[in-house]
């Protein structure tokens, strides 16, 4: 059997390599797709097809960790999305078969992070839950940080089929290494026949109270998340400071998610709702002071916090959702709340291209804060709840 840490640490060590991988050839499909068609339809069609179709897919591809080994599961996963990007590095002169390819490289990614976020507690004690998750965070933290800039510099130096064809060998290694991880992925599926269905995550979601009030904070806050993240463009146009300027901005908030997601190591079933609260309010107190700010310098270091807070709030909503949802519906309760989240994103995207305009940068900001801060509300009564046992909530919310 692997050592618990030694199997997180393995796991984790194949999100940053993935991750990062696709992170670098994402955005070289997205510039050969602009460099081949000069479109923006093909563009939008590309996002659609890849980001897009998370939101969509993701509830329905978490059944598989539920009914199937996990540990199978994410291998299945990883293998197929190699042999996709794969399949991207031959095609990659014809934009037809290049964005059908990556909308099948999509589906193979999506059964992975519900598996493997549900797997969690099967391979470490209670106690170590907080570090586990941590560690995981920072691994996808610093792929997406990382990824752009290195597709950027490979597209540049040996072209766009290599880089699809890297990333094709990083979910080779990223399988290599869950194949080599001797460990329980999956615990009791005893009560499996109460969460039967593709739906099941969902009904548990809003039947639990704790998780439906968390639910209900996050769709708040993501509808205003994605409007800073439409305005992050356009604020760096306020401060006349250019790509270079965005490029630096993106860095930092990307560091400060890093930094957050390492202090969430240290929390405990006793500390995790208080610090998913702190971190909300703290958002909403940054995307003001963004919205406020007369240096573009000071953005920068709000911009550090704010990733922090994010980072943090990401290992304590994983660490709740994780500890209060049964092994058996445990990857359709995760992938619910992944299909929630992207799909509040989307409408967010859409809202902004007709609020942008009204508002402004700093006025896309100022909602986020605004809204952070309803979500930081709702989640108060939250505060309350000292214990938290996996599918038996201590305390009834309303």
């Amino acid at each position: 059997m692997t050592a618990p840490r030694t199997a997180v640490r393995r796991l984790a060590l194949a999100r940053v390599i993935s991750v990062t991988g696709s992170a670098a050839a994402y955005t070289a499909l997205m510039f050969e797709i602009y460099d081949q068609t000069g479109s923006s339809v093909w563009l939008a069609a590309a996002l659609v097809v890849t980001e897009g179709v998370t939101g969509v897919v993701g509830p329905l591809a978490s059944v598989l960790g539920d009914r199937f080994d996990r540990r199978t599961v994410m291998i299945v996963s990883d293998l197929a999305a190699a042999a996709c990007f794969a399949g991207m590095a031959l095609v990659a002169s014809s934009p037809g078969p290049l964005v059908a390819i990556a909308f099948l490289s999509a589906l193979a990614e999506a059964p992975f992070w519900p598996a493997s976020s549900a797997a969690i507690p099967n391979l470490v004690p209670e106690d170590q839950v907080s570090w586990a998750n941590s560690l995981v965070a920072i691994g996808r933290n610093v792929g997406i940080m990382v990824g752009p800039a290195v597709g950027g510099i490979l597209l540049a130096a040996v072209g766009a089929p290599w880089v699809f064809a890297i990333n094709a060998a990083s979910f080779a290694v990223s399988a290599a290494l869950v194949v080599s991880v001797r460990a329980p992925f999956v615990r009791d599926r005893s009560d499996e026949g109460e969460h039967r269905g593709v739906w099941a995550g969902f009904r548990f979601l809003f039947r639990e109270p704790v998780l439906r009030r968390i639910s209900v904070a996050w769709i708040v806050l993501v509808l205003g998340i994605g409007m800073a993240m439409v305005a992050d463009v356009p604020l760096v146009d306020v401060f006349d400071a250019g790509s270079a300027g965005f490029g630096v901005m993106i860095g930092l908030w990307g560091a400060g998610s890093i930094l957050g997601s390492l202090a969430g190591r240290w929390l405990t079933a006793a500390t995790e709702t208080r610090w998913l609260v702190l971190g909300t309010a703290l958002t909403a107190c940054l995307g003001i002071a963004i919205a406020l700010s007369p240096w573009f310098a000071l953005v920068l270091v709000l911009n550090v916090a704010w990733g922090a807070g994010e980072g943090i709030t990401g290992v304590a909503e994983q660490n709740l959702f994780q500890r209060r949802s049964p092994d058996s519906v445990r990857s359709r309760v995760l992938g619910a709340v992944e299909g929630l989240f992207h799909g509040g994103l989307t409408v967010s995207f859409v809202a902004a291209a007709f609020v942008l305009p009204v508002v402004g940068a700093r006025g896309m900001y100022a909602i986020a804060g605004v809204a952070a801060g309803l979500s930081a509300i709702v989640l108060l009564p939250l505060l309350g709840e000292t214990s938290i046992t996996a599918g038996r909530p201590t305390t009834e919310l309303p």
